[in-house]
């Protein structure tokens, strides 16, 4: 390590993202990415970008992008900034609401980036254990201000079970909270429809919540990185005037997200096929004796009998036919993989090698 890093820099632990495999001819489920294609308007817009709009800097607020998401959700222009991908709003949220030394609240487990932002920061990280459920503790707004934390970040639905934490129990953290409150949504698309879960009606009711947005999942576009938070007005014009980066989305981006809000129908018709495989896949994992909670996004975490060494076991298993999916090391989780949902025939060969798996294992045992 080089001497002219920062000490803490040196000692830390970066964001591990999920392995990306070389080959193109895999089953890929490990990092949660849609497995269909953009709308047909996403690719005419990209078809159409010309030199010119390469040459020149691009829209520097977005905010042909903004007004499209205002009127998409609702709010105001001055509602709406956007990043590029979710994780520089994370990086903002933090930069901008976080005295340096301050503490950060989580919720464990959580976004593995979470505590990464956090310790760039200089800042602690407090976190509280989830309820067996998967739902957030009673007390949870009330051991954040004790422990004085000037953010809480959670994920809903949550990340890596899936589960859901309802509007009103959001509500109840926002309204308890000494401290700003973002809650991620990247995952949000892929909630059933029947459930009605609409936050944003939280950000005018309350002066410290922000909303994340991606269009990485639900609009298939994770190559891109493009985000956007929803939130007051006096939340989004210190990130959007002081704390961005100058020209933070480029202009092709801007396009595209553009397009992707606009076709939103298209991207509906592939949330309504992901949560068809969800419950598919669900059922078929049970049947294979695996525990696996109800999920709202777009991807299942399942127990594997056996424990840790046989969750890895299976991982491996599945890693030589060419499927990934997703392993985390943290004790409570560390005999579950999370599986991100794919196509009927992606889906038919997982759950096919996991049954081989699963028969072999009988049979050894």
């Amino acid at each position: 390590m080089s001497r002219w890093v920062r000490q803490h820099i040196g000692q830390m632990k970066g964001y591990a993202p999920g392995f990306q495999p070389a080959s193109g001819h895999v089953t890929k489920l490990n990092t949660n990415e849609n497995p269909y294609a953009p709308s047909t308007a996403v690719l005419k817009a990209l078809s159409s970008v010309d030199a010119d709009a390469l040459r020149k800097y691009p829209p520097p607020l977005a905010d042909g992008f903004r007004d499209v998401a205002a009127q998409v959700h609702g709010v105001e222009r001055a509602n709406v900034i956007a990043t590029n991908g979710g994780d520089e709003l994370l990086r903002l949220v933090v930069t901008t609401f976080v005295e340096p030394g301050r503490p950060i609240g989580v919720l464990d487990p959580s976004y593995s980036l979470y505590p990464v932002l956090a310790e760039l920061h200089g800042s602690p990280i407090v976190s509280v254990e989830m309820s067996s459920d998967w739902s957030i503790p009673r007390d949870f707004a009330e051991r954040m201000n004790d422990a004085g934390a000037s953010l809480v970040m959670v994920v809903n639905p949550h990340a890596p079970s899936g589960a859901l934490t309802e509007i009103d129990a959001l509500e109840t953290l926002a309204s308890r909270l000494n401290a700003v409150l973002l809650i991620d949504e990247a995952y949000v698309d892929f909630v059933d429809p029947e459930r009605e879960h609409d936050l944003v009606p939280m950000i005018r009711r309350f002066d410290n919540v922000i909303l994340l947005r991606s269009l990485s999942k639900g609009y298939s576009l994770a190559g891109l990185r493009f985000g956007y938070g929803l939130a007051p007005e006096s939340l989004i014009e210190p990130m959007l005037t002081k704390t961005r980066d100058s020209y933070n989305v480029d202009s092709i981006a801007q396009r595209l997200a553009t397009a992707a809000l606009e076709s939103r129908a298209d991207a509906r018709r592939s949330w309504s096929l992901v949560r068809a495989e969800r419950e598919r896949v669900r059922s078929g994992l049970q049947a294979l004796d695996f525990d696996v909670p109800p999920s709202q996004s777009n991807f299942v975490l399942c127990t594997v009998p056996g424990g840790r060494q046989a969750a890895e076991a299976l991982l491996s298993a599945l890693e030589r036919e060419e499927i990934f999916v997703r392993h985390f090391g943290a004790p409570r989780i560390a005999d579950k993989l999370r599986i991100t949902i794919g196509t009927p025939s992606q889906n038919d060969r997982l759950l096919l090698a996991i049954a081989q798996w699963h028969r072999g294992r009988s049979i050894d045992s």
